[in-house]
């Protein structure tokens, strides 16, 4: 499974660029390929734990039924951050543990999480487009470690890997489900109004043959009246 590319060194160099204004926070997220919440979750790390808070992670990692429960527990509780609960139990992001809270807020069991292509080949579950940006966010900041993101999520690899394919593509806007939904006029292409200007003359001489048929029909219902 694939590393963090940056080490505590480079996370804080980066961040100190930023901090003291050095770079401008949209050229630091792009010349480095990362995203704000990255950036402000480096910061967050740092100012709680200093340089040791920037240690990479160490990849994919083993949890316990145990593990997790006690882990959310302390989260609740209001005495601990999220940034704390995570090095407390050595979690490896924020968003496995949020991940916890929101199965075990919904009452679902929370089991201990196994290795293995299994279950993130498992079928998909639905999402919300907010959910679909934060999954594919994460699993690119991870290096688009899919595996690790369809354990996270509870997800299948195949979800994960095309939401982060449509998000590369077309942004946010890409992962809309669009079925049922007909493209304002404005965003056609000209071989696009050609067709749709032929299906709205095609809808209005249809409308019209309707129409005079029933038309006639009138007309033949007065005829039989008089």
């Amino acid at each position: 499974m694939a590393k963090s590319k940056f080490s505590k060194e480079e996370k804080y160099e980066i961040l100190m660029a930023h901090e003291t204004g050095e770079i401008t926070l949209r050229d630091c997220l792009r010349k480095h390929q990362i995203s704000e919440r990255t950036l402000y979750s480096w910061r967050e790390k740092y100012e709680h734990f200093g340089l040791v808070g920037l240690e990479r992670s160490s990849g994919w990692k083993k949890y316990s039924k145990e593990v997790k429960e006690a882990a959310v527990i302390d989260a609740l509780s209001g005495e601990y951050s999220l940034i704390e609960v995570t090095h407390k139990y050595n979690i490896s992001s924020h968003s496995v543990l949020r991940r916890w809270i929101k199965l075990y807020n919904g009452h679902r069991e929370l089991k201990e999480t196994s290795k293995g292509r299994d279950r993130s080949m498992a079928k998909g579950r639905k999402t919300t487009v907010k959910e679909k940006i934060e999954i594919a966010s994460y699993c690119m900041e991870h290096h688009k470690d899919y595996h690790r993101t369809a354990e996270v999520y509870q997800v299948s690899y195949q979800q994960a890997y095309q939401w982060v394919k449509k998000y590369e593509d077309g942004g946010a806007d890409a992962l809309q489900d669009k079925r049922g939904r007909t493209k304002p006029e404005i965003e056609l292409t000209a071989e696009e109004k050609v067709t749709f200007e032929m299906k709205k003359l095609a809808r209005e001489n249809e409308r019209l043959r309707a129409e005079n048929a029933f038309l006639k029909k009138l007309e033949e219902i007065e005829r039989g009246r008089k």
